[in-house]
């Protein structure tokens, strides 16, 4: 896994007439994490959604750049990132077994673990043969942080990561922090400073309308 860099050059983002941002410059470096704030409304999916490459921008440029200096292509970005959010779907008739042994297919896991070593890491071991359609939103949630951290990937996108979580969820998204996605570029759009003491950096959306 090669470390890169994401830019936003006088990037914006409409729908219809209105601007949800607009004029942002902003250089997200390799290895550090970086808070997306504002409130409900204020488009931090938006903006994560840009960054993830999977909505365009309405003006601007974002460019993925390796520290060895490699441009990423547009079409290459989805092999660089890993996100979760609450509108991202699990596929229910699945096990977590199931679905990390088959995300692994198309997104290696980080050097060294396994499927089954990051649901015990979860501790969602004993769920390991148990459709995902009976889970918990708690459950499903450290799923999706679990696909997220240890997706082998230089840049993490998390939405709401503590959605659903309670406060052993929270400790646990606390220790992804800290293990897997340190020295990583993590992005995290929340309005829960809890979620985002340990970011280096912040983007308050509104200052960009």
């Amino acid at each position: 896994m090669t470390s890169c860099s994401v830019s936003l050059s006088g990037a914006g983002k409409k729908f219809n007439r209105e601007w949800i941002f607009r004029q942002m410059n902003f250089h997200f470096e390799a290895g550090k994490s970086y808070a997306i704030t504002g409130p409900n409304g204020s488009g931090k999916s938006t903006l994560l959604q840009c960054i993830a490459g999977s909505t365009m921008l309405s003006e601007g440029t974002l460019s993925y750049v390796t520290t060895t200096g490699e441009t990423i292509h547009d079409q290459q970005i989805f092999q660089s990132i890993s996100l979760a959010a609450p509108y991202f779907e699990l596929i229910e008739e699945m096990t977590p077994l199931e679905l990390l042994r088959f995300h692994q297919q198309f997104k290696p896991l980080l050097p060294g673990t396994t499927p089954e070593y990051l649901l015990t890491t979860a501790q969602l071991e004993a769920a390991a043969n148990k459709q995902i359609r009976y889970f918990s939103s708690g459950m499903k949630q450290r799923l999706k942080l679990l696909q997220a951290f240890y997706s082998d990937v230089p840049v993490i996108l998390l939405d709401e990561p503590c959605t659903n979580l309670d406060r052993n969820g929270f400790e646990f998204y606390k220790s992804l922090c800290e293990g897997p996605g340190k020295n990583r570029l993590t992005i995290i759009g929340s309005n829960d400073p809890a979620e985002t003491e340990h970011c280096s950096g912040h983007i308050h959306l509104p200052d960009y309308r």
